[in-house]
């Protein structure tokens, strides 16, 4: 099988200023994810980022650069750029890694693309089972419910699914892991889809792809997927784990 990986990186960021070049131990929080994605059995890997001050830090340490559009809403939508800058075959699988989950180990980088590549489904993502109620219940962690195929129902910020009659059973519920793989076929069209009503609301763009119609194949991650990094928090957070 051969895959690539891009890993979209966005300078300015809401809640945390500049959080993927902020220090982590001496490296930028960037370096950790992208030691990460080397570590698989991806062909190649990119930066994909609309920064020429990311992009020379990148380099720096060795990692290869492409520059795409400050317009960009999505990380799905500049990886869309990226690979028109590069030639792939059209059945060439492309692994989508978040350049703010600096703990993402990479045989899940290598799981989420043989999912996708013993798939039928245009792309694929990853999950966990739930183990603190706190999460279950906290906006920040993407909830996902799947179906007898292990493909993806529906995605949301709040707590499904629900329990009518008793105390929720953590065990039927999974936390979404932010990292896609996608064929090029796919990935060349997405830039076609309009925006859909429950994006708008969840502000989670792969409740498009669902709404067209797309299914994504889901599979329970192998190894754990660290924490991705939004907050100030998350940060200190993440400096004490790595000390």
């Amino acid at each position: 099988m051969s895959y690539i990986v891009i890993i979209p990186a966005r300078l300015k960021s809401t809640r945390l200023e500049e959080k993927l070049l902020q220090d982590v131990h001496g490296k930028p929080l960037i370096q950790y994810t992208y030691e990460n994605a080397i570590k698989s059995q991806a062909s190649r890997v990119f930066i994909a980022t609309d920064s020429e001050k990311i992009e020379e830090i990148c380099q720096n340490f060795g990692a290869r650069t492409i520059i795409t559009s400050l317009n960009h809403k999505s990380g799905t939508s500049r990886i869309s750029e990226a690979i028109e800058k590069l030639e792939l075959k059209e059945k060439e699988i492309i692994v989508n890694l978040q350049g703010d989950e600096p703990m993402m180990h990479y045989e899940n980088i290598n799981q989420v693309a043989n999912t996708l590549e013993n798939s039928n489904c245009p792309m694929s993502s990853l999950f966990e089972v739930i183990t603190d109620i706190k999460d279950y219940y906290d906006e920040n962690c993407v909830k996902v419910v799947c179906n007898s195929n292990n493909q993806a129902m529906y995605f949301s910020r709040s707590p499904i699914p629900a329990s009518r009659d008793k105390e929720i059973q953590l065990n039927s519920c999974y936390k979404h892991i932010g990292i896609y793989a996608y064929r090029k076929e796919f990935l060349k069209g997405l830039i076609n889809f309009k925006q859909s009503k429950y994006e708008q609301l969840e502000k989670l763009e792969q409740l498009t792809f669902l709404f067209y119609g797309h299914n994504i194949q889901m599979n329970e991650a192998i190894k754990d997927s660290g924490i991705g990094i939004d907050t100030e928090h998350d940060l200190r957070r993440l400096k004490r784990l790595l000390a």
